[in-house]
C-alpha cells in the first residue's frame, strides 16, 4: 500500500473529510511521527506498536566489490517494534475491529 492508496481508503471510509482534507491529515501525521523521532522521542500506539530511534556502533565493514576493510561510522537508525494486536491479525489470530 503506498500513501496515495491509505489517503484513498481513509477518504473513503470518512464521510465528513474531503480527500484533499484527508490527505492533509496523512501528511500532519506522518510528518508528526518524522519529528518526534529527529528530536530522539518515542511514539507508541496502542494497538498498532511504537516508533522508537536505536544507536548503531561503529564497526568494520567490506566493500563488496574489493573486499577491502572500511570503517562504517555511528548512526542512529528508526525502528518499529508492532503491538501485541498488530502481531495477532497479521499471524491470522485475530480479526480487524471495525473503527466507527
Amino acid at each position: 500500500m503506498t500513501k496515495t492508496d491509505l489517503i484513498e481508503r481513509v477518504s473513503i471510509k470518512t464521510s465528513i473529510l474531503t480527500k484533499k482534507q484527508t490527505e492533509i491529515v496523512v501528511n500532519i501525521l506522518f510528518d508528526s511521527i518524522k519529528e518526534a523521532l529527529a528530536e530522539g522521542d518515542k511514539i507508541e500506539i496502542r494497538g498498532f506498536g511504537s516508533f522508537r530511534i536505536r544507536s548503531r556502533r561503529n564497526r568494520e565493514g567490506r566493500n563488496p566489490k574489493t573486499g577491502q576493510t572500511v570503517e562504517v561510522p555511528d548512526k542512529k537508525v528508526p525502528f518499529f517494534k508492532a503491538g501485541k494486536e498488530l502481531k495477532e491479525l497479521v499471524d491470522g489470530k485475530a480479526e480487524m475491529k471495525e473503527v466507527s
